[in-house]
């Protein structure tokens, strides 16, 4: 016996909230890449750069988080033909990204290089 497929969360053959949520992991994926290239300047920076990594950590777990609530957010908003975008959540991104884009000029233009 044929076990009976689950019933579709949208009906929308474009699959945006699956192409949205691959946006957001691809998101969270960079900035833990950015993590890591953080840590290669902590023997040249000191300290200071944890601070860098632990923000861009941060950030990025808070994606992972807050990734599903997104998810049902998009679904539920094509199935009610009532979708709108998710300002405050991509603000707060492109703050946070500005935020560690200007810690990381500042790491390097600014704090000595430790030997």
């Amino acid at each position: 016996m044929a076990k009976a497929r689950p019933a579709a969360v949208h009906n929308d053959p474009g699959l945006q909230p699956e192409r949205t949520d691959l946006a957001w992991r691809r998101t969270s994926f960079t900035l833990i890449t950015a993590a890591c290239i953080f840590l290669r300047w902590m023997p040249h920076h000191g300290w200071f750069v944890g601070t860098l990594v632990a923000a861009s950590l941060l950030v990025a777990l808070g994606i992972a988080l807050t990734q599903r609530r997104r998810y049902r957010r998009a679904a539920s908003g094509i199935g009610g033909a009532a979708m709108t975008a998710n300002v405050r959540a991509t603000a707060a991104i492109a703050g946070s990204v500005v935020a560690l884009a200007a810690l990381g000029i500042y790491t390097v233009l600014y704090l000595p290089l430790q030997h």
